[in-house]
């Protein structure tokens, strides 16, 4: 089969990794280039084979594969990104909606991979620039801590907000956990609605113990639990659990990462109203698309301004990541959307 030719009128060749050809047809649609194509299987002893079959020579091509449960096409990824490097691309962007890999910021026992780090330099080496959502920060300040390359960071509270505004009467913004302060008033500010933040002790992946403070003056609000991500699903299962006990209707739920790993959103959708999530992981609650989002900051070529990021601990000096964590607090700036000083 001959390598496929492309416009050299668009900005971008988008060239999907397999499950990703949806998201990447939506990025096209939004102005950021034109879709390309790959041919991959897999050899009879297991070992991937790739062959880009769109023509990237002098372009910008965009790798477009959220990285959710990344550890069976992660070889796939570098290998297409060394193949474009190699046939001329003149740059290689990886388009990664959801960054996997972040949890793990230092050593909490010894011998521990730091895996943070080691997937940041992979990706380093491989890639000149990337771009994604909302990463899942904790220890790090941001992610140029960690990648040696180009990011963009996008953020999609303001989306969450937008959903919010345009689907529920008389919300009540509730956040996961007091680290999450800053990022839920933010969201609750642009919509003109209150908020409040549960009080979250985590004693395990499994194990999370959950405060609501009184919310009765709220009552007759229709209550929105919101959250940067739905891994395991343990905080929003039981922050819905005990929201009828002060008298309020089954919450929705909305978050920009929906992983729901196992069976966590059968869990968790008897005890909601709506639950909705981006795209940045391909899943059925999707109902807040990140495309434009994203099409416009490549268009842009600009790192975005401070947004309101949702901090889990307060940054560390790189030297000191593997140190043992201090106090959670959250970050005191206003994010520049909802009319703060910057």
């Amino acid at each position: 089969m001959a390598i496929v030719p492309v416009s050299k009128n668009f900005p971008h060749i988008i060239i999907p990794l397999p499950g990703n050809e949806a998201f990447a047809r939506d990025l096209a649609s939004a102005g950021a280039g034109e879709v390309g194509a790959i041919e991959t299987r897999n050899f009879p002893d297991g070992e991937t084979y790739v062959r880009l079959a769109s023509d990237v020579a002098g372009r910008a091509v965009l790798l477009v594969s959220t990285l959710a449960r990344p550890d069976e096409g992660f070889l796939r990824l570098i290998f297409l990104a060394d193949a474009a490097r190699s046939l001329g691309a003149a740059e290689v962007t990886l388009v990664a909606p959801y960054l996997a890999y972040m949890r793990q910021d230092r050593r909490f026992q010894p011998g521990e991979a730091v895996t943070s780090r080691s997937f940041a330099r992979l990706i380093s080496s491989s890639f000149d620039r990337l771009v994604t959502v909302d990463p899942h920060l904790h220890r790090y300040p941001a992610l140029s801590a960690l990648y040696d390359i180009r990011t963009l960071t996008l953020h999609a509270a303001p989306l969450l907000a937008d959903w919010i505004a345009a689907s529920i009467t008389k919300p009540l913004v509730i956040g996961p956990d007091e680290e999450s302060e800053q990022w839920v008033s933010a969201i609750a500010a642009r919509i003109g609605a209150p908020h409040a933040v549960l009080r979250k002790i985590r004693h395990g992946d499994r194990d999370v113990e959950v405060a609501l403070p009184d919310l009765s003056q709220w009552s007759d609000l229709q209550p929105v639990l919101v959250d940067d991500i739905a891994s395991s699903g343990n905080t929003l299962i039981e922050a819905a659990r005990q929201l009828p006990s002060q008298g309020f209707t089954r919450p929705d739920v909305a978050v920009v990462h929906g992983i729901f790993a196992g069976d966590s959103y059968a869990r968790l959708a008897p005890l909601c109203g709506r639950i909705v999530s981006t795209n940045s992981v391909s899943h059925a609650s999707n109902a807040i698309g990140l495309a434009r989002l994203i099409a416009d900051a490549v268009a842009a070529a600009d790192t975005p301004g401070p947004g309101p990021i949702r901090h889990r601990r307060p940054p560390e000096p790189i030297d000191d990541v593997e140190r043992a964590g201090i106090d959670s607090f959250p970050a005191s700036d206003p994010p520049p959307w909802t009319g703060g000083v910057e």
